[in-house]
Formats: structure tokens, C-alpha cells, sequence
């Protein structure tokens, strides 16, 4: 009996740590690479090379072994090869890029959703490779994206220095006032208020903008 319980637990826990169906692993790709689109600055063929990448190891986690492991490995040389050098340094920084997945309390964890809530919004459309894409460049040998030529930004914008989504007040889906994804003031948009007091400059949820406006978000 204590043998059957035991083998019952294991099949649990195998089944709750089965990899993500493509539709899902989909799903995740696209909201993780929109906002890596958005705090990179990624060009369109960057931004297609970027989903193609999360999209691949997204359905290469079949387990929480595989979540630092070489598909893992595999997903950060692919990045290193469509990022420009300050892109890919910026990207080290920030660990909800750099480490999207982890594995708590028997289900995936997608770090990225603790730094932007509303799942609904999106910066930029979806891929063209969207619909078409469905995995499968990680398994070549010679990995896909050394020889390709992908354009990239020669040097970091010099117009805004907060990475983050807009902080959000007042009213709205995302309790914003003002026009776009941040209140406006004068000059630029202006991030006001904190997610964990994060104030002035670099990657906080509330760095600060100036110079010009962040495209609006999209909604889903």
C-alpha cells in the first residue's frame, strides 16, 4: 500500500512537472520577449530572433532540471549571438530575463508577471513569426542564429534611463491618468510613484524616463 501511494505521488509530481504545451509555452514567450523588446530596445528582427529563442527553450523545459541546464546554456548563446554587447550585458542584469523560470510549490514560475502585473498589456504586435514558428532552431548543431545577420542597435539610447513598465496612478485598466503608458509631465513622460520604493535611475519598476515618450501598451 505504502508502495502505491509513493508511486501515486511520483506520477503527480511527473505530470505537474510535464513540459508546457506549446500553446502555453507560446503564450509565455510572447509576453516575456514583448517586454524584453521594451527594456532592450530591440529592433523588429531582433525582437522575431528573440521569441523564436524563448519560444525554443520555453518547450525544452520538461522538467525543473532543465531549467538552468543546456537548453538553458543553449538559450544564452543563441541571445548572445542576436543582442548587441551592451543589449546582452543589460539583459545579465536583469534576472527575470536572465532566469525567466523557476519551479515552486509543484508548478512554473514566471518571473517576469511579478514585474509586469496586468498580463494583458503589450508594447509592441505580436512576431511575424507568431503564428508560424513552432520550435525547433535550438536542436541544430551548429547553432541557427551565429551566421545570421540580424540588425542591432550600435549604441545604448541615450533618451531614457528607467528600463522598467510605467508606474501607473488614478484610473483606467492599469490605474494610469495621463496618455500612454505613463503620466505626462511637460516634457516626455515621467514615471512617478515606486514598486518596492525603487526610485531614480537604472532597472527599477519606477526608473525614470525623459527626452521622449515609451510607446503605449497593448492590450490583449
Amino acid at each position: 500500500m505504502k508502495k502505491m501511494m509513493t508511486l501515486a505521488v511520483m506520477m503527480t509530481i511527473a505530470i505537474s512537472a510535464a513540459a508546457m504545451t506549446y500553446n502555453e509555452a507560446r503564450s509565455e514567450a510572447l509576453f516575456l520577449s514583448d517586454k524584453m523588446a521594451y527594456e532592450l530596445d530591440l529592433t523588429e528582427a531582433q525582437y522575431e530572433a528573440v521569441y523564436e529563442i524563448n519560444l525554443d527553450y520555453l518547450m525544452s523545459v520538461n522538467s525543473r532540471y532543465d531549467i538552468n541546464g543546456p537548453w538553458w546554456d543553449r538559450r544564452n548563446a543563441d541571445l548572445r549571438h542576436v543582442l548587441a554587447a551592451w543589449q546582452y550585458d543589460r539583459f545579465l542584469r536583469l534576472n527575470y530575463f536572465y532566469r525567466p523560470v523557476s519551479w515552486h510549490a509543484g508548478a512554473w514560475v514566471f518571473h517576469i508577471h511579478n514585474r509586469y502585473a496586468n498580463r494583458a498589456f503589450y508594447y509592441r504586435p505580436r512576431p511575424a513569426v507568431f503564428l508560424s514558428y513552432r520550435g525547433g532552431y535550438n536542436r541544430m548543431h551548429a547553432g541557427y542564429y551565429a551566421g545570421r545577420n540580424i540588425h542591432r542597435p550600435a549604441v545604448a539610447p541615450g533618451h531614457h534611463h528607467g528600463h522598467g513598465p510605467a508606474i501607473h496612478h488614478g484610473h483606467g485598466p492599469a490605474g494610469n491618468h495621463g496618455h500612454g503608458p505613463a503620466a505626462h509631465n511637460g516634457h516626455g513622460s515621467h514615471n512617478h510613484g515606486a514598486i518596492g520604493s525603487s526610485h531614480g535611475h537604472g532597472h527599477g519598476p519606477a526608473g525614470h524616463n525623459s527626452g521622449h515618450n515609451r510607446p503605449s501598451p497593448r492590450r490583449r
